[in-house]
């Protein structure tokens, strides 16, 4: 593994309830797409690599798909077991998966590739599982972010907080752009062919309360370990100032109206 793998591991590690009590809606609504992306239908054998809680493996069983999950963090493992009791659920750390040349008709990553050290490596491995004329279909976090989506990086730059060493990027070497030019250049450098992308915007719904308690204060992702790894008075800081930045998205209703963009890639085996 890269060192950035191995910090996606920590920050994950028994993190699937909290997710699936925060995180987890606002990365749901891609799921219908992502799965049109990559024809999954009846009887259509699809892998789910990166199943998290498992929302995306029960939406392609309801589809009356044949569904197989991984997932290298076993406590998603276990909550995508519960979640589609119809798939078969295995753990399996990206970018290698234990299955045969082309077991499957499709392959789904939702909100996968940003949490991989090798994203090029892991488009070759969903390449070589997928059988040829499959499909591969994949969504990531679009950049430059909507100011909902930026909201909680915002809150860290606005509060002066450094980046800490460990809590690494992915290697420069490995990087690629949060664009459509980017993501479809790297399908294609993974031997992929007819790559489209497209870019899903919406606009996800929560009180300042639950956006908070949900990300930073759970140490969920990138900013909520950033968060926990800081001494109080930082912690404080980074509060008042998410208080100050989260105002400006405030609704009628009292609640954060977050606009977020994400892109929709697919690609043929």
């Amino acid at each position: 593994m890269t060192t950035f793998d191995e910090y996606e591991r920590r920050t994950w590690a028994g993190q699937a309830e909290a997710f699936a009590a925060s995180r987890a809606r606002l990365c749901a609504y891609p799921i219908p797409q992502l799965l049109d992306a990559a024809a999954v239908g009846e009887g259509v054998r699809v892998l789910d690599v990166g199943c998290g809680t498992g929302t995306v493996t029960a939406a392609a069983a309801q589809r009356g798909a044949k569904v197989t999950a991984v997932d290298a963090e076993p406590s998603m493992v276990a909550l995508t077991v519960r979640t589609a009791p119809d798939a078969e659920v295995l753990a399996a750390v990206l970018p290698e998966l234990p299955f045969e040349d082309g077991a499957f008709d499709a392959a789904v990553g939702n909100f996968v590739l940003n949490h991989v050290g090798r994203p090029r490596e892991t488009l070759v491995e969903l390449r070589r599982v997928v059988r040829p004329g499959g499909r591969i279909a994949l969504t990531i976090w679009a950049e430059p972010a909507p100011a909902g989506q930026s909201l909680l990086h915002r809150t860290v730059e606005a509060a002066g907080v450094p980046r800490p060493a460990h809590l690494p990027p992915v290697a420069a070497a490995d990087a690629f752009p949060h664009t459509a030019d980017g993501l479809t250049g790297l399908l294609a450098t993974a031997g992929l062919d007819d790559s489209t992308c497209g870019t899903l915007r919406w606009d996800h719904h929560a009180t300042a309360a639950e956006w908070w308690s949900g990300g930073p204060a759970s140490g969920v992702a990138y900013v909520g370990q950033l968060y926990l790894s800081q001494p109080d008075d930082v912690r404080a800081r980074m509060k008042r100032q998410f208080d100050v930045l989260a105002a400006e998205l405030l609704g009628q209703d009292g609640r954060l109206i977050l606009p977020h963009a994400a892109l929709l890639a697919s690609a043929q085996r």
